[in-house]
């Protein structure tokens, strides 16, 4: 089966949307999920536990 150049676009263009949409769930649920609130929290105090302080 040879594919022309239209069809390939139109494949890309559709499944494309549907990957994109199916990361960004995954993203989101990643971001949200409550399991990883400990480690987001690390993450974000971690500059300001060791840069962050005045000059003695």
């Amino acid at each position: 089966m040879i594919a022309d150049h239209e069809t390939l676009v139109a494949i890309a263009k559709s499944w494309g949307l549907f990957y994109l949409i199916a990361m960004s769930i995954g993203v989101l649920l990643y971001a949200f999920w409550p399991r990883n609130r400990k480690r987001f929290e690390k993450a974000k105090m971690s500059i300001l536990e060791k840069d962050d302080r005045p000059w003695h």
